[in-house]
């Protein structure tokens, strides 16, 4: 589809992909270790894939909640996949943790209000994460490669 941004784009920093998807780090500014799995071919919906393409698609996203838990350790991962704003299967798998800058509210949230001490806390959380994030994608390289 020629007006698809994953069709015309990776839709992030590409850190995998074979013919059938691709993996990519959404190089989100609150949250490091925010990663899609997209599946390459256009279609719209879960049910638009064969039951074995959507097996491989969901590996591929289990495969990554499993890559963060291990290497990121947040204290819950949210799985997405909205597609209303583009219409183009892929998953949001989304490292949480009850200190970072919306919990418990959704990433897409309005940030709350936050004093200096709260702020201070994110940014901690932030870099503590962040430092893990060429580990995190080695792992990813490693785990696909295979």
């Amino acid at each position: 589809m020629t007006d698809c941004p994953l069709c015309q784009t990776p839709g992030g920093e590409l850190l995998w992909e074979n013919n059938l998807l691709r993996i990519i780090d959404a190089r989100d500014p609150l949250y490091p270790g925010f990663t899609r799995v997209i599946w390459k071919a256009h279609v719209a919906e879960m049910t638009d894939l064969s039951p074995t393409d959507q097996l491989t698609l969901f590996q591929a996203v289990l495969q990554i909640e499993s890559l963060q838990r291990e290497l990121l350790g947040p204290d819950k991962i949210n799985l997405a996949a909205f597609g209303n704003m583009v219409p183009h299967v892929h998953w949001h798998i989304i490292p949480r943790w009850r200190d970072d800058a919306h919990f418990p509210q959704a990433v897409w949230a309005a940030l709350p209000e936050t004093d200096a001490h709260t702020r201070a806390a994110h940014q901690q959380r932030f870099h503590a994460t962040a430092a893990l994030i060429p580990a995190y994608h080695a792992a990813i390289l490693d785990r696909f490669q295979s």
